[in-house]
């Protein structure tokens, strides 16, 4: 189905269902596309490192993991909502791969249901992992800024730009080392950035991209920065 015929079909459904939960089309209350049911059985990540957001089993859970305390990375803590599961990896798939605004819309909103900031600690600057232009022209669009622009709006949070000025090859078969090397030098932002800032991702793997986003963050004048994803990848995918 081409991505045009999709998007017909979500607005189509978003008129002839409304009050309908988007997983299992059981009502939903509030205006909210999913239903309660739904919404507690999502993958949510709650028990994850504090540090990178990689979700922790057994006795771990919550702590931060080994890897972060050998080479902890350049960003101070990780809020992310849910893991690459099931409806999660079939909606974040149909966002990015078919544009679905729907899903997008979804997408936002789950995560900031899983990512709520306690008072007084609202981040002062959201930026965006940005795609290279021509990644962007490629795919149709930017996905990481679509969120971002949203977000930025639901939660009041300024909206600042990073650049993306090599267009890297792809991350898919690297591993953790090979990642950070291939994205060496790779952002560009421009300062001076506030103390407080967010970067944003929509999935998060290795967190490879989002600590070389980081980085330039701190270059460019941040102090405290937090790392912001849907998704992270299970234990096993990372």
């Amino acid at each position: 189905m081409s991505t045009f015929r999709r998007q017909e079909v979500d607005d189509w459904l978003r008129r002839v269902l409304p009050g309908r939960c988007l997983f299992c089309l059981a009502d939903s209350e509030g205006g909210r596309p999913w239903c309660e049911a739904c919404f507690a059985a999502l993958p949510w990540n709650h028990t994850a490192c504090p540090r990178c957001g990689e979700p922790q089993p057994g006795r771990a859970r919550g702590r931060v993991c080994g890897r972060c305390l050998r080479r902890p990375p350049a960003f101070d803590r990780t809020r992310v909502a849910l893991r690459y599961e099931d409806e999660v990896a079939a909606l974040m798939q149909r966002f990015k791969f078919h544009a679905s605004p729907r899903a997008g819309a979804v997408l936002v909103a789950l995560l900031e249901a899983g990512c709520r900031l306690p008072p007084g600690e609202a981040p002062q600057a959201l930026l965006a992992v940005p795609l290279h232009p021509h990644r962007a022209r490629q795919r149709g669009f930017d996905q990481g800024r679509w969120l971002a622009e949203r977000l930025s709006a639901r939660l009041g949070i300024p909206l600042r730009r990073a650049w993306r000025h090599r267009d890297t090859p792809s991350q898919r078969g690297l591993d953790r080392r090979r990642r950070r090397g291939n994205l060496r030098g790779a952002f560009r932002v421009d300062g001076p950035l506030p103390e407080r800032v967010v970067l944003l991702d929509d999935v998060m793997t290795t967190g490879a991209t989002l600590d070389a986003l980081a980085r330039a963050c701190r270059r460019a004048g941040a102090e405290e920065i937090e790392a912001w994803a849907v998704a992270r990848t299970p234990l096993e995918l990372s």
